[in-house]
């Protein structure tokens, strides 16, 4: 029996990387693991090497259309959602002073908004006793040079979590 038996986990960011990593380790606990990522072929490999049944779909959380047709997958494969990692995220590093409106949109919507709305989205499959983890960065709390606005993303992510946690506790969800 592991610790995750029956438990439904989202990954977003799950291709590679600390989103693989950990959905190798919620798949080997006994959850059945969903992920995402942009990148199809990714995202397959990344299944096959998972294992366990997990569930790859392609969405970009960059667009809450593609964050609403993860949600109706979800609700469809799978009833309801007991853990997201909001795990995604992105940065396009510069200097400050030449930091295009582009670049600015890319790390401003791939960090926050996508891990936002993610949540935002997928809540109402969450009950009680569901977790939600965002994550981070200790650059949330630290000022380095030609990484303003990526900072700046983490930042909001580690305050949402702090609002997130006094809104939903009392829903049991944590």
């Amino acid at each position: 029996m592991g610790k995750l038996d029956g438990k439904v986990a989202v990954i977003t960011g799950g291709s590679a990387g600390m989103g693989l990593a950990t959905a190798k380790l919620f798949a080997n606990e006994g959850a059945k693991v969903v992920i995402t990522g942009r990148d199809q072929a990714a995202l397959g490999t990344a299944a096959q090497d998972i294992g366990s049944g997990a569930d790859a779909v392609r969405s970009d959380i960059t667009k809450i259309a593609d964050i609403e047709l993860l949600r109706a997958h979800i609700e469809r494969e799978h009833g309801r959602v007991d853990i997201i990692f909001a795990n995604a995220g992105g940065a396009q590093p510069g200097m400050f002073e030449y930091m295009s409106e582009e670049d600015f949109d890319f790390t401003v919507n791939t960090n926050f908004k996508g891990t936002y709305f993610t949540v935002q989205k997928l809540l109402p499959l969450m009950t009680s006793g569901g977790s939600i983890i965002l994550n981070t960065s200790t650059l949330s709390t630290q000022g380095r040079p030609y990484v303003s606005v990526y900072s700046a993303t983490k930042a909001a992510i580690r305050s949402l979590a702090r609002s997130l946690t006094a809104e939903l506790t009392e829903k049991g969800i944590g």
